[in-house]
């Protein structure tokens, strides 16, 4: 998802990982490179911290706390496993109006 979202790796990489409504959403916030950085600063995004917690069998919600050039940003989402593999669920940035 970092990849896509700092405009890295075209959305449909993630096609099969997501469900239909994940991956609208991360079509729509694609284009838009959110977690690219901006200014001069051209670093590459990296995850600093990412926790999870499985909330039942199959099931996790975790974060992932991603530096952009001079800013950290915060990414949740939802993974759940079903028919042999893992897939977003959900997906929230800390994005501002």
């Amino acid at each position: 998802m970092l990849l896509v979202l700092s405009g890295q790796c075209p959305v449909h990489t993630l096609l099969g990982y997501a469900t239909d409504e994940t991956y609208e959403r991360l079509g729509a916030l694609a284009p838009s490179a959110p977690l690219r950085p901006r200014g001069t600063d051209r670093t590459a995004p990296a995850v600093l911290e990412a926790r999870g917690t499985q909330i039942r069998p199959g099931v996790i919600e975790a974060f992932a706390r991603v530096a952009t050039g001079h800013r950290q940003r915060a990414m949740a989402f939802r993974l759940e496993h079903g028919h042999n593999r893992w897939r977003c669920t959900a997906l929230e940035l800390d994005l501002t109006p």
